[in-house]
């Protein structure tokens, strides 16, 4: 069953409406809506229930969040059609590259598409009162690491590679979520954790007892910025304002990332797509200024290449519509489709030799990992 809203514009509007969503057409929402998340205080699981706010005052659209504090857990749902759209992180990436949880026989690459993904940062929390001023200070450590959440640790690790550091080098401590790691920090049993500014824990953390801090990663430090790429390549410097513990005036040097991606798989209908990220374009005034993060949705920012997936045709549709889509978008969106069509091709023939050779379920991620470097040099 679908909910028909018209929204319509003032005259004022329509002059600009080149430049703003087109909301005077007839649209259609189902009536309900289920989508999964990060798990409960997250920033993706607050930025999402504000947006579901939205749909249900302007468009009488009931959504229900289904947190997960694992890659596995946001993904599985989408996977087999429980929810229509997930609030997802770099677990897009490894989806579609089949790497980490997604490199066993039961996933493989996913067809992921994005329908629009914020801007984001990410960056090492501390704990003040752990004494920690750089990324170096975190050896010896306590620094969580999350049960198959490839998506935050693969950050962590980067971050500690910024000076040379390793897992081996820190004492790891075992969380079974990403809120569990946050709440480790506040609680007092982690001293550090990779995280957006935004989290809704880190508030508290700020105003605890332990107080919080960000450990930087200037830009102008060529060698930890390589040691970065070596670990992941969708990582770039940036300078964030906004967050707890961080303003204008005391700014954070941290990666630049998009989390969340609010993402489909390539089958999910066009027409669903499309009106999908219309209601989200027409809600834009209620939902941004429910966080500091919110404005990042702007179509103009959200709506922009690279993500770690391509664009559903029904976003692009859109996206054309509101003259956001470029000639450059459309470039990298086909290239990397045309890399998604490579990795789909090596899995095909890595799946074939391994049935030849017998390899067993056991074997298949190593025997996959080593395929996978020969034949997408």
């Amino acid at each position: 069953m679908t909910f028909k809203f018209t929204a319509a514009l003032g005259a004022a509007a329509m002059a600009l409406a080149s430049a703003l969503p087109a909301t005077a057409q007839e649209t259609e929402l189902p009536r309900s809506m289920l989508w999964s998340t990060y798990d409960v205080g997250s920033s993706g699981y607050v930025e999402a229930s504000a947006v579901a706010d939205a749909f249900g005052k302007e468009f009488g659209t009931r959504v229900r969040i289904m947190p997960s504090g694992t890659s596995i857990g946001r993904l599985l749902p989408l996977k087999t059609g429980r929810v229509q759209y997930g609030w997802l992180a770099n677990e897009v990436y490894f989806a579609t590259e089949a790497l980490y949880d997604f490199e066993v026989q039961e996933w493989g690459p996913q067809d992921l598409r994005i329908v629009s993904g914020r801007p984001s940062t990410f960056g090492m929390a501390i704990a003040t009162d752990s004494g920690i001023k750089t990324i170096a200070d975190i050896r010896g450590k306590r620094v969580p690491k999350i049960k198959a959440n490839p998506s935050i640790n693969i950050k962590v690790e980067a971050m500690l590679a910024f000076a040379g550091l390793t897992w081996d080098d820190v004492e790891v401590v075992e969380v079974p979520s990403y809120g569990a790691a946050l709440r480790a920090v506040v609680d007092g049993q982690a001293d550090v954790a990779g995280t957006t500014p935004t989290a809704a824990t880190l508030y508290e953390l700020e105003g605890s007892s332990r107080g919080l801090s960000w450990a930087p990663l200037p830009k102008d430090n060529a060698e930890g910025w390589d040691a970065i790429g070596n670990v992941a390549s969708f990582f770039a410097p940036t300078t964030a304002t906004s967050g707890a513990g961080i303003s204008a005036e005391n700014p954070a040097e941290i990666f630049a990332v998009r989390y969340p991606m609010i993402t489909v798989y390539a089958d999910s209908d066009e027409d669903e797509v499309y009106t999908f990220l219309k209601a989200l374009d027409a809600t834009f005034d209620i939902y941004k200024g429910a966080t500091s993060a919110m404005p990042g949705w702007a179509l103009a920012k959200a709506g922009t290449t690279p993500q770690d997936a391509p664009f559903h045709p029904g976003a692009i549709r859109y996206l054309k519509e509101i003259n956001v889509w470029t000639d450059g978008d459309q470039a990298w969106n086909d290239a990397r489709l045309a890399r998604m069509e490579a990795v789909q091709k090596a899995w095909d023939e890595a799946t074939e030799t391994a049935m030849d050779q017998n390899i067993s379920s056991a074997d298949w991620p190593a025997f996959w990992t080593a395929q996978r470097a020969e034949k997408l040099k």
